[in-house]
């Protein structure tokens, strides 16, 4: 698993200074989960103060290859509350919203938005999961509960979950990202309209949600600076999970390729069989998002999420977040059970939630491993080791 000194040198040959970016068969195979501090030029970063521009060249590499760019930002939002009701249980409201995004009737989301009563600026949690139907009422009551905005759209009217070109892409008829960048653009506008609410906690914004609806949080988070905890359950390939390291019967390029093409860029379909030449792996996005929180919620169950996988992109992600002074604002969780985005998984996220936005809590338990035996997956560590 040791990446060669001529490996790395190799790499940034081809993909050099110049925002040019090889074909995969141009790129050089790196057995090894590739080290996130290495630069451009072949040389690492030394520094916290380097991070950010080292951030920025790796987001522009994973979109090119494997995600493509997000939407443009668009120039109007609009917003009509429909209705307005009482939570059952706790002193709450649920508005339901239109959104409106762009011009010429653009993008129509539909958007709920559960907020607790009371004076004063909440936090908020943001999932674009609605298409697979409303949170559970004891769900919604938990985070309400707990001083917390719940904000839940339909990302399938952002982008349909096919490849079909409506939403976003009959608004900008040029963009041909994937849908996972086309949904992580609905969970921004989100935050646009959140944004213009009184009783909203800019400093304190969340993204969450499953599966493939993780996958799209993620890339979201690692977008996007103004949401301060990323959280991404069961996410697995694509995602939280990892495309070298593979364990069990998990989901791998091959099969997400065949089945979801148009989730990517078009042209990532060009590492089918050679996932050793990308120049990143899922570690990398993940450590995109830091220094700001990060959370991956898993379940020991969902063998295709390939959760051992995921605990060893968590482990390089670590070494990020400990070079810039951030490890106790990164978390992982492993629960019992399958695939699914259950009551536990939402507590456990309202405590680590808890932890990173107003120091409640103890972050021990988001350090424990499920899996003493997985493979690391790189040797390299960080620059202040």
């Amino acid at each position: 698993m040791l990446l060669s000194l001529a490996c790395a040198l190799g790499l940034f040959a081809v993909l050099g200074q110049s925002q040019n970016y090889p074909p995969a068969d141009s790129l050089p195979v790196l057995s090894e989960l590739p080290d996130p501090f290495l630069r451009s030029d072949g040389t690492r970063i030394r520094s916290k103060r380097e991070w950010e521009s080292q951030r920025k060249a790796l987001l522009k590499t994973v979109l090119h290859y494997e995600y493509g760019e997000l939407p443009p930002t668009p120039r109007t939002l609009k917003a009509e509350v429909l209705s307005t009701t009482a939570i059952e249980g706790v002193a709450g409201t649920e508005q339901e919203i239109r959104l409106t995004i762009g011009a010429k009737g653009g993008v129509s989301v539909q958007l709920l938005l559960a907020q607790p009563e009371g004076e004063g600026v909440h936090p908020v949690l943001i999932t674009g999961d609605l298409n697979w139907g409303r949170i559970k009422p004891e769900i919604v009551r938990e985070i309400v509960g707990r001083g917390y905005i719940l904000a839940v759209f339909n990302r399938e009217e952002v982008a349909p979950d096919n490849a079909t070109r409506e939403g976003v892409y009959r608004l900008y008829p040029n963009y041909d990202g994937g849908r996972l960048s086309a949904w992580a653009w609905g969970y921004h506008r989100v935050i646009d309209y959140l944004l213009t609410l009184p009783n909203v906690d800019a400093k304190h914004i969340g993204v969450t949600g499953h599966s493939r609806g993780g996958k799209a949080a993620l890339v979201a988070g690692a977008t996007d600076t103004r949401i301060a905890l990323t959280a991404p359950n069961n996410s697995g390939c694509g995602g939280a999970g990892c495309y070298r390291l593979l364990n069990g019967r998990c989901e791998d390029i091959t099969a997400i390729l065949k089945n979801f093409p148009f989730w990517f860029a078009p042209h990532f379909n060009e590492f089918i069989g050679k996932v050793d030449r990308l120049p990143f792996d899922q570690h990398t996005l993940k450590a995109v998002v830091a220094p700001r929180a990060l959370l991956s919620t898993e379940a020991l169950g969902d063998i295709w999420a390939n959760p051992k996988g995921t605990q060893s992109t968590y482990s390089a992600t670590k070494e990020v977040f400990e070079f810039l002074g951030a490890g106790e604002r990164i978390g992982i969780h492993f629960r019992e059970g399958g695939h699914e985005h259950n009551l536990q998984d939402w507590k456990t996220l309202l405590n680590f939630a808890d932890i990173q936005f107003f120091g409640k809590g103890d972050i021990t338990a988001f350090h424990t491993l499920a899996f003493p035996d997985a493979e690391q997956g790189h040797t390299w560590q960080h620059p202040a080791k």
